[in-house]
């Protein structure tokens, strides 16, 4: 074995790893058949193939798999996101169209995403919050994305005012994903040069 290579995880981590990736992709099935509403922790831990009290010890409670699951389809989505930013061209506001088409178009696309997004629009759905809620990891990995970005386009303003913008581009974003008002690629142009107005 090489020196570079990584050392495998003791056997009751590597389970709980197992365990806690069979869990999410239960809850991650289940969202998108009925809805996180009517998902229970007994219906997870039978999907997933383990105990109820094995779940309740890896997660806490209900809103932790929710939380959790959340976090990691937004993380592999902000991954696109921060591909369409960053795509070498020199015009800013073309690469923020692009990167709040690329949101729009994708929340319809990805299963889990689309189902907290249309239960949503139908007035329910408790796990919305932790894709829109100011104080969560999402909304602030969203928002430090875009401010990180605005950054290295707008070196000469202050670290405030990137911050509103940016917030502005999130907020703006999301709250069109909930409730669409144009055809996307209007939205997208309409978002990406009112927020970047902020800058001027």
């Amino acid at each position: 074995m090489g020196r570079d290579a990584p050392v495998p995880d003791p056997p009751r981590v590597a389970w709980r790893k197992q365990t806690r990736q069979c869990v999410l992709d239960a809850a991650r099935d289940l969202t998108c058949e009925a809805g996180w509403d009517q998902v229970s922790l007994l219906a997870v831990a039978a999907r997933a193939g383990v105990s109820r009290p094995s779940v309740y010890k890896e997660f806490g409670n209900r809103a932790g798999p929710g939380r959790a699951l959340v976090v990691r389809e937004t993380q592999q989505f902000l991954a696109g996101v921060a591909d369409a930013l960053h795509p070498g061209v020199p015009d800013s506001h073309a690469c923020l169209r692009a990167a709040i088409l690329y949101v729009l178009r994708e929340a319809d696309k990805q299963p889990l995403i689309r189902a907290v997004i249309t239960a949503a629009r139908k007035g329910s759905d408790s796990l919305l919050p932790y894709l829109t809620a100011r104080a969560d990891p999402i909304f602030d990995a969203g928002q430090t994305l875009v401010q990180g970005w605005l950054a290295t386009r707008y070196p000469e303003q202050d670290t405030e005012s990137l911050q509103v913008a940016a917030d502005v581009i999130v907020r703006m974003t999301i709250s069109h994903l909930i409730l669409p008002a144009d055809e996307q690629h209007l939205t997208a142009e309409r978002l990406a040069t009112t927020a970047l107005q902020l800058l001027k």
